[in-house]
């Protein structure tokens, strides 16, 4: 099968492409080979690789830098995702997003499910979710995974922040009010892999 994967020298992505590669014939693209917020570049793409799943998991990231610029989470993460979810329309091709956690509003006393009603605080869980109504409003042949503190070996995380920080200072002081699932890039990636086997 060919494979399209969006966001290809990210963290998920490294550890999601070798898994891929097995399989199937893969495309990787970034931000150097078009910008996903221009329809009209999204859709010479996908017209130009005829893929038959794409893994989307280009976006803006930086939570804290989405709430400073809310311009560019809004067009790399909900404009991006709609021209993306157009153009799979347009030839075909089944679309998998990687979305957050953000999108709940983090209140729940136990683990969020998928029909659970969103609730973003944030501007990050705002576009994300924007991206999400968008995959759910053009195409019928989709998957959404919403993912929660990823690490891996690439990359900015929260692992590698704690032990940065732990190899730097005598004590660690973190906060207390958050609650999380780390999910460390492999497992998912392993998990995500499998997903092209039920299109």
């Amino acid at each position: 099968m060919r494979v399209l994967v969006t966001g290809a020298k990210g963290m998920l992505a490294s550890a999601l492409l070798p898994c891929l590669e097995k399989e199937h014939e893969v495309v990787g693209v970034d931000l150097n080979d078009f910008d996903i917020s221009s329809a009209g570049a999204v859709q010479k793409a996908l017209r130009d690789v005829r893929p038959e799943f794409v893994y989307h998991l280009a976006a803006y990231t930086d939570v804290d830098g989405c709430e400073v610029n809310p311009q560019l989470a809004s067009e790399v993460n909900i404009l991006g995702t709609r021209n993306m979810a157009q153009s799979c329309a347009e030839v075909g091709a089944v679309l998998l997003y990687v979305s957050t956690d953000y999108v709940f509003d983090g209140t729940a006393e136990r683990p969020y499910r998928e029909d659970d009603p969103t609730h973003p605080l944030g501007v990050y869980g705002h576009s994300k979710l924007g991206g999400e109504q968008h995959v759910q409003s053009l195409l019928t042949r989709y998957f959404i995974a919403r993912t929660s503190w990823l690490y891996g070996p690439r990359g900015k995380n929260f692992v590698a922040t704690i032990i940065k920080a732990a190899r730097e200072r005598d004590e660690l002081r973190v906060v207390n009010d958050q609650r999380g699932s780390p999910t460390y890039t492999h497992h998912l990636a392993s998990k995500l892999a499998e997903m092209a086997r039920f299109d």
